[in-house]
């Protein structure tokens, strides 16, 4: 069963660890941890050289294979009445003749069977939303910063291992700073999708918890607190849910072609590796779905912080006193939130040193194309070349105050809308040729 999952182990093996960080801790408390939980657990219930034989029924007069694998593969069963007798010899095992198994209150077990397969399955849903986000992202944080972590060895005129020369390293800045400002739609989406996919861990989190309660009977939902509370004195909580020893009726024609049942006594060693997986998965969903809760709270602070305080841009950004607080503060003033996020994951992957180049390129850019009334070089009229001349930076007590998003795609009206310049001078009385055309010198 173990070589079962070792291909499986190989692909997603080489997606645990990444140099490049593209999601939260949250976000990977549910791909990592819980995947690898689910899967090692998954493991543990398929393999027989930890626990032995998963069933072993008595019974006098039928074979053991025959009955062992007739009761593994329907279902064993439970008396509710004699759950708490202290007269039998199990929990829910007592005395009961055909007549009465067709009248009597019985609980049915056969969920030992698909355990294997829906913890597996719960696994893969734990990953599918890393898996989409993986694919909707594309790579593009490491494409541009693959090589920017390690600023501090970029000093040489050549390569250094997987540090970039020092000319490599200031053009892979600027490429960084080109594809940010003109992928801004592009951008947007980035963090639309990023948002997107932390809202789905959620919903996939509610999802398993629903589906595992109603996978054991409706048991699941309070076995943490029957755990907890259990005193010593009474019927332990875990063999109701998951017995360790059921009946099982088997019947066959006798030698007089008369139906006989045969009652068997069941031992479930199964059940003692599940009693244990699924209190660890109680406790685990209790303490992801607060940390989940916790994660969108953050999510949400973020969207009504990141234009209100400047301090809290500071700490996210691990902001630098080499860094010119002025450039900083124009950067974060003019991102919209999708913007800013997709920034703010840029900057979680590069070297401080790349990061202080970043935003004095951004800011500088930012002035320009502010001073010529627009906010994208995508906008810019046609009139107006790629090298458009560069003004001096604006003062700081014309920027907009913070608190007000700008949209980087839209052009600054309050500027589109002074006079415009003439581009030649206004022509003298008497500078005009016999055509009636101004000329000047």
């Amino acid at each position: 069963m173990l070589k079962a999952f070792e291909d499986v182990q190989k692909q997603i093996g080489r997606q645990v660890w990444k140099p490049f960080s593209i999601d939260n801790v949250i976000f990977r408390l549910h791909y990592r941890l819980t995947f690898w939980a689910l899967l090692t657990a998954t493991i543990l219930v398929s393999s027989r050289q930890y626990i032995g034989e998963h069933i072993r029924c008595i019974s006098d007069t039928v074979p053991n294979n025959v009955i062992n694998t007739f009761c593994f593969f329907t279902t064993t069963f439970t008396i509710p009445r004699f759950n708490n007798d202290t007269q039998v010899p199990h929990p829910g095992v007592g005395p009961m003749g055909r007549a009465e198994l067709a009248s009597e209150s019985v609980v049915h077990h056969a969920y030992y069977q698909w355990v294997p397969f829906v913890l597996f399955g719960q696994a893969i849903m734990f990953y599918l939303p890393h898996l989409v986000w993986r694919v909707v992202e594309g790579g593009t944080i490491k494409v541009l910063v693959e090589g920017l972590q390690f600023g501090y060895l970029a000093i040489a005129d050549r390569d250094v291992g997987k540090a970039p020369s020092k000319s490599k390293y200031m053009a892979k800045v600027n490429v960084v700073r080109t594809t940010f400002m003109n992928r801004l739609k592009l951008n947007q989406w980035w963090g639309h999708w990023l948002i997107g996919c932390e809202v789905l861990n959620a919903l996939n989190l509610i999802l398993q918890v629903l589906m595992t309660d109603a996978f054991l009977g409706g048991k699941f939902l309070g076995l943490g607190p029957a755990v907890v509370n259990q005193q010593p004195a009474d019927t332990e909580c875990l063999d109701l849910v998951f017995p360790k020893v059921t009946k099982c009726a088997f019947m066959k024609y006798g030698a007089s072609g008369t139906i006989q049942t045969h009652d068997a006594l069941c031992i479930m060693a199964l059940n003692i590796i599940n009693e244990k997986i699924y209190t660890f998965l109680w406790f685990w969903f209790a303490i992801l779905a607060v940390l989940t809760a916790g994660g969108l709270l953050w999510r949400v602070l973020t969207l009504l912080l990141h234009h209100r305080s400047p301090r809290f841009n500071q700490l996210l950004f691990d902001y630098d006193n080499r860094l010119n607080p002025e450039d900083f503060e124009i950067v974060i003033s003019r991102c919209e939130f999708s913007h800013w996020l997709f920034l703010l994951y840029l900057c979680k992957n590069m070297h401080q040193s790349a990061k202080n180049m970043l935003f004095r390129d951004l800011a500088q850019e930012m002035r320009d194309l502010k001073s010529n009334g627009y906010h994208n070089r995508n906008t810019l009229p046609l009139s107006l070349s790629s090298d458009y001349p560069k003004k001096s930076p604006s003062p700081a007590s014309e920027l907009r105050p913070r608190g007000v998003p700008v949209s980087l795609d839209e052009p600054d009206e309050s500027l589109m809308s002074q006079p415009s310049q003439p581009l030649l001078p206004a022509a003298a009385p008497g500078d005009v040729d016999p055509q009636g055309r101004p000329h000047s010198d």
